[in-house]
């Protein structure tokens, strides 16, 4: 597939796939709590590594009911009664391990303030992201643009199966797929409007991934490959 048709791509899916307002936060719990609901999209993005977002949000009402859902009270939480909160999204000893790590950083550096964190340059936040336990590009890049509303194209298991079939000319690793989203879509998009582009898109090729492009995938029904021959 050749770069310029990325934008095609998602011109097309964009008709099946709308206003799909990710990442998806409790608005009311965080304006009762007074907390920053940033901070409930960056635990989802660690919760949700290696396992469906169900098991994600079973965890996230259980931090919600103890109202532990907030930096400071993860930051100084006992770790086991977190890793039983956090139990069904999976590899809880590990997760637990995660969010006390990146809590108790946001407390040291930033004084609990995801503001002071944010206002840097993406590749500065994106590096120190990369610098703390169990955060990967993937995790590091949802937390950049679903929390942060950074540029960031994210790269995830479904992006790299589509641009394997499709198929893209470039090496399929994370950074290479990245890079070759970002500067197609950054042609057409700039601002705001590439950051909400990143943020559909992704959404799109999830969803798209997950009802026909799936390990035995759906052809037949699948919007893009109704277009193979004229796109591909």
């Amino acid at each position: 597939m050749s770069k310029d048709k990325i934008l095609e791509i998602h011109r097309i899916i964009s008709k099946n796939y709308k206003d799909l307002n990710w990442w998806p936060v409790d608005s009311k719990y965080h304006k009762k709590n007074q907390t920053d609901p940033r901070f409930e999209i960056i635990v989802g993005a660690i919760l949700t590594q290696n396992t469906a977002w169900s098991n994600v949000e079973k965890a996230l009402v259980n931090l919600k009911e103890k109202n532990k859902l907030d930096i400071k009270n993860i930051a100084k939480s006992d770790e086991k009664e977190l890793r039983e909160m956090i139990k069904p999204s999976g590899f809880f000893n590990q997760k637990a391990d995660r969010l006390k790590t990146i809590s108790n950083h946001f407390l040291e550096r930033y004084g609990g303030n995801l503001d002071n964190f944010f206002k840097r340059n993406l590749k500065e936040i994106r590096e120190e992201l990369l610098s703390l336990n169990g955060i990967g590009p993937e995790t590091a890049d949802s937390i950049l643009l679903y929390a942060g509303e950074k540029p960031v194209f994210v790269v995830d298991a479904y992006t790299k199966r589509l641009c394997q079939r499709i198929p893209i000319k470039v090496e399929l690793d994370y950074d290479n797929i990245q890079k070759h989203f970002q500067e197609e879509l950054s042609k057409q998009y700039i601002g705001k409007e590439l950051v909400q582009t990143y943020n559909e898109f992704h959404a799109q090729i999830v969803l798209l991934a997950k009802e026909y492009c799936k390990k035995k995938p759906n052809c037949n029904d699948c919007p893009i490959s109704k277009n193979c021959n004229e796109l591909f």
